[in-house]
């Protein structure tokens, strides 16, 4: 090449232009990531007829995940999974995030499987009259 540059300072230029792209656009991971306004205490998340015995609900407008690992107990946790920052997808007999495959317990969001490092943060609930508020 005439102008200096070699063949390889060309296409190294390239691919950094195009990988720096590309990062940008991952800033901010995680589909459907939360950016829930707080809920004040006492305000009712849901009914408990809502929360099924051995499953949960996940509610991602408050950043909440609702389980109820035996009948009559609710727990509640952040719907934001430890590893990357997704929005918990799915609820069956665990609490599951399919953006990397990590799974945590319904009875007190611990880490089963996956990449997590640590499980979901535990959130304060109270239980009265059929309805789940923030404690």
């Amino acid at each position: 090449m005439t102008n200096g540059l070699g063949r390889r300072a060309v296409l190294a230029s390239a691919c950094g232009i195009a990988c720096g792209a590309a990062l940008t656009g991952c800033a901010g991971y995680g589909p459907g990531r939360v950016t829930a306004e707080p809920v004040a205490a006492g305000t009712p998340l849901a009914a408990t007829a809502d929360v099924p015995v051995g499953g949960g609900v996940i509610l991602a407008d408050q950043d909440t995940v609702l389980t109820q690992p035996v009948e009559g107990e609710f727990k509640a946790f952040t719907a934001t999974c430890t590893h990357q920052g997704c929005v918990v997808a799915t609820v069956t007999d665990t609490i599951n995030c399919t953006c990397h495959g990590s799974v945590y317990a319904l009875a007190d969001g611990s880490v089963v499987s996956g990449p997590a490092p640590s499980p979901l943060a535990e959130k304060a609930i109270t239980v009265a009259g059929g309805s789940i508020a923030l404690a």
